[in-house]
């Protein structure tokens, strides 16, 4: 996508001027840039592909079924609506001179304006008591845009807050978990282990999520959160994460399935340990352990879909969670290789070896 093509230039176009930042993010795989030349043709009268046009530069010219012929230039007023948005198409379109338009998939836009309308409500219900700065925040992540409205509405209902000062240990590794927070105001870091094996995975601003690896995947802590400034905490117990969370957000499929977005441009990432990956693992597949997927995930490409798998399919679970928290398009294989026939099992973890790496840019490289 080119350059001139980003939301600060585009707030003119309506009803594209009512999309948050986020919500611009969300939308950008979906947005085409389409340069059309003198005399070529857009689409026919009656053409019902789904997908919505603006005019950038250039003009068209637009002609109904009795020949009647219409101009719309870039930058005028017109302009700044969609081309013919009614399908079937009311009017043949083709550019009167050399043209540029920007394409946007239709359902991908209208998910987004519904999302955006349901949010505001929310907004205006919930952000009233001063919390306006971070509910918009949270309300802006990508992960709940995959979580439906009324959903949301019930989380913010069930929300405890929680006060604590700077250098409180909000979880600590090894130790049981029953509830994730977000994080309301403050800062805090994500630590696993400890001494000479201490290492730095995340450091978590407002709105992120943290804790729900536990409830996911129904294990112990895997590491510690410490707060860096007094901060104030939401707490979701773990029913009620369980309940209107993760049902919504973590999308599984089968290996069939699986087979067909690899299809599609789909990459295998595999969730397990290094030594797990090693000894058997899918081809071409990623490595990125759990525990260090939030660190890595910088590696992975903005538009790609990734197809998580484990053991057990709780691990991937929490992979598409927090994938889905950085704005990645991710699934899990269901109930993870163990519920796969002998044969399917052997014939997907076909590679051992030190398999492949993930370059800055979403590159994939083979390892030596």
């Amino acid at each position: 996508m080119s350059e001139a093509l980003n939301p600060q230039q585009l707030r003119s176009l309506i009803p594209l001027n009512a999309l948050s930042d986020q919500q611009w993010r969300e939308l950008r795989a979906h947005l085409v840039p389409q340069p059309l030349l003198a005399g070529q043709l857009l689409f026919r009268r009656g053409d019902q592909a789904r997908l919505t046009y603006y005019l950038l530069s250039g003009e068209l010219l637009l002609r109904d079924a009795d020949g009647s012929e219409t101009r719309l230039e870039a930058g005028s007023e017109a302009s700044c609506h969609p081309v013919s948005p009614s399908l079937p198409r009311l009017y043949e379109a083709s550019a009167l001179r050399d043209s540029s338009l920007l394409a946007i998939d239709s359902a991908a836009l209208a998910s987004q304006l519904t999302l955006g309308s349901a949010h505001q409500d929310l907004l205006l219900e919930y952000g009233l008591d001063g919390d306006g700065e971070w509910l918009e925040a949270l309300l802006a992540s990508p992960l709940l845009a995959r979580v439906p409205p009324a959903n949301v509405r019930s989380m913010l209902e069930r929300l405890r807050r929680v006060e604590l000062p700077a250098g409180s240990r909000v979880m600590a590794e090894g130790e049981e978990g029953d509830c994730c927070y977000f994080l309301q105001s403050g800062r805090a870091e994500v630590i696993r282990g400890a001494g000479s094996e201490r290492q730095l995975l995340a450091e978590l601003d407002v709105g992120a999520c943290f804790g729900e690896e536990a409830l996911l995947g129904d294990c112990p802590r895997n590491a510690s959160v410490t707060l860096l400034e007094d901060s104030v905490l939401q707490r979701l117990d773990r029913a009620d994460f369980l309940e209107l969370l993760k049902a919504p957000v973590v999308d599984e499929v089968s290996l069939g399935e699986a087979v067909r977005l690899l299809g599609g441009g789909g990459q295998w990432l595999d969730v397990r340990l290094q030594e797990e990956y090693e000894r058997a693992h899918a081809p071409q597949a990623l490595n990125m352990p759990l525990h260090l997927l939030r660190l890595k995930a910088r590696l992975l490409q903005g538009g790609a879909t990734y197809l998580c798998y484990c053991d057990s399919g709780k691990r991937s679970a929490s992979a598409v969670f927090t994938l889905s928290q950085l704005g990645f398009r991710a699934y899990a294989l269901r109930d993870g290789l163990d519920a796969l026939p002998a044969l399917q099992r052997e014939a997907l973890i076909s590679e051992a070896g030190s398999g492949y790496l993930a370059r800055s840019g979403g590159r994939i490289e083979r390892s030596r």
